[in-house]
């Protein structure tokens, strides 16, 4: 079931931003991808949900033993992917609850009972210590960062895909709600893979990954175990650039 992605290449408006990148999550690991800003670390998570947005030109992302580039996003979704999002969007008149029970029940081709879902969501709330009046907010209208984060790891507790993508899960959140967030991760993590992308290494201090990827300019430029991650946090990326 891992995900391999090979001599993939990726255009914007004509612009190739993934200049051949190779990369592979094995079953039950967790890979961090780091770089710094604009290395196309997002990009590439937005291929391989499949955004419009992104062309590829060339080469393969397989996942499954499937080329996932010939399915739609639901359908990658259905596969079994998740992307937790680095700016998630505000859907006003939507609440968490009424959301996460549609998507669940997309995904799972069944309805669960509106009572079976709300013990469902209550158990998956203890583990980020979320409010449950929380359930009833329109979907991260008027959310601290913090609390868009959650908000985004509650949806990888209740959907419970394969292999998630995390998106600089780290990005704008306060130290506590970070050990929050790590923590809901670590909970989560068991008989799933995990590729985490961020530009530096305090989440990692928190959610260890068994190897790290590092990308420059759309380029995957080095590989290595958890002290490649501690060697950018002391020295930064300066002997790539």
């Amino acid at each position: 079931m891992s995900l391999i992605i090979k001599d993939l290449h990726v255009n914007v408006e004509g612009v190739e931003i993934v200049k051949g990148v190779d990369l592979e999550v094995k079953d039950d690991e967790i890979v961090a991808l780091m770089g710094p800003n604009g290395s196309g670390k997002s990009s590439l998570a937005n291929v391989i949900l499949g955004n419009p947005k992104y062309t590829v030109v060339k080469g393969e992302i397989l996942y499954k033993e499937k080329n996932i580039l010939e399915l739609k996003p639901h359908e990658r979704a259905k596969l079994g992917l998740f992307l937790s999002f680095q700016y998630p969007q505000e859907i006003s008149g939507v609440t968490v609850f009424n959301f996460l029970r549609t998507a669940y029940n997309s995904l799972n081709g069944k309805k669960i009972s509106v009572l079976d879902f709300k013990r469902l969501l209550e158990e998956k709330m203890n583990l980020l210590k979320m409010d449950k009046n929380f359930m009833n907010r329109y979907l991260n209208e008027g959310f601290s960062g913090g609390e868009k984060k959650r908000a985004e790891i509650l949806q990888l507790a209740v959907l419970n895909p394969s292999l998630a993508i995390l998106d600089e899960t780290d990005s704008g959140i306060d130290i506590d709600s970070l050990k929050i967030v790590a923590n809901g991760i670590n909970n989560l993590k068991d008989k799933k893979s995990m590729l985490l992308i961020t530009h530096y290494n305090r989440i990692l201090q928190y959610i260890k990954p068994n190897r790290v990827y590092i990308m420059i300019n759309g380029r995957i430029v080095d590989e290595g175990g958890y002290k490649l991650a501690d060697e950018i946090e002391e020295n930064g990326y300066k002997k790539y650039l």
